[in-house]
């Protein structure tokens, strides 16, 4: 009691001095901002309270949402994929990843499995170039299959279309899954013919496939580098073909893939590429200008002949 009478008989001298009250009242108030700003500071930042994140790959969604909530996090799913050989709703990948530190009450971001696979409609492409067909079955976030070649009075093209045995006409209407193949019966004048290889190193997997199917050609066997995952798989290029590029080879012919996410085996497979791109074109140069020779040569030596018997033609007229 003595003390709080002594603060105020103290509070009250002080009030007869303004100029030292106000110095007094301003330092105050300027420590109580501190305070509380400091306080708010503290609960807004969570200061001191840290949360290692769990690996929530390989759980269901609702499980994962249950152990986060327990650890004061939440699950915010931003993305899906379908992989058909996990169960739908399965965590796939998680971002930040498992035992990382982070503040209590952060958002973890996770990309799940879809319980089905999206389902398109399937446009009719036959009695179109192959071009335009590959062209409208991307662009319906469907694959091709198989391109097969039969003799026909136009090369490329599209002369029928396939979703498994079932033919396709224009008054079909099936919806199939996203990423379906669809197989083309493809026309080929003369029953023979050859096309070039395009150069795959350095593209995407469906930038080379793409680039396959426009060529008249089919996709091979496609393999990953080590360390490669349904979740990276976009991020792969490829570094080795079969088939060179530049070279030539029968429609229909299939080009094997091999794809990494290692940047500097790409890059020599591109330098090695384009050595054997400029290989191949300077013996077609060659073979070309030697076939020319040869044809010349042989038109010259028919072109004798023809003179030789239309003389021996005319001295025998005249005997």
């Amino acid at each position: 009691m003595k003390k709080q009478t002594s603060i105020k008989n103290y509070w009250l001298r002080l009030k007869q001095h303004p100029v030292a009250y106000n110095v007094v009242l301003i330092v105050l108030v300027i420590l109580a901002l501190a305070i509380v700003s400091h306080i708010a500071m503290a609960l807004g930042t969570r200061h001191g309270m840290r949360r290692t994140v769990p690996d929530f790959t390989g759980l269901r969604i609702d499980d994962a949402e249950y152990y986060a909530s327990r650890r004061g996090l939440h699950i915010v799913v931003n993305d899906s994929l379908y992989v058909p050989a996990y169960p739908g709703g399965m965590v796939l990948d998680q971002l930040p990843k498992g035992g990382v530190d982070v503040k209590s009450g952060r958002k973890i971001y996770v990309t799940i499995n879809s319980f089905s696979q999206k389902k398109v409609s399937l446009p009719y492409v036959a009695e179109r170039s192959l071009r335009q067909a590959k062209n409208m079955l991307e662009m319906a976030g469907l694959t091709i299959a198989e391109l097969v070649y039969v003799d026909d009075i136009a090369t490329n093209y599209v002369l029928a279309e396939f979703y498994g045995n079932t033919e396709i006409t224009p008054e079909s209407r099936m919806m199939v899954e996203m990423g379906s193949g669809i197989t083309l019966r493809v026309g080929l004048a003369g029953g023979a013919g050859v096309t070039g290889v395009p150069r795959l190193i350095g593209r995407s997997l469906p930038d080379a496939q793409s680039k396959i199917w426009e060529s008249g050609l089919n996709v091979g066997k496609i393999e990953y580098d080590e360390g490669i995952t349904m979740l990276n798989r976009n991020d792969a290029r490829v570094y080795s073909q079969s088939l060179p590029a530049g070279g030539r080879t029968a429609y229909g012919s299939k080009v094997a893939l091999v794809l990494t996410l290692d940047a500097e085996k790409v890059a020599t497979a591109e330098a090695e590429s384009s050595r054997r791109a400029q290989q191949l074109l300077d013996e077609q140069v060659s073979a070309d200008s030697v076939a020319d020779t040869e044809a010349v040569q042989q038109r010259a030596v028919q072109d004798g002949q023809a003179m030789q018997s239309a003389e021996n033609g005319e001295d025998e007229f005249f005997q």
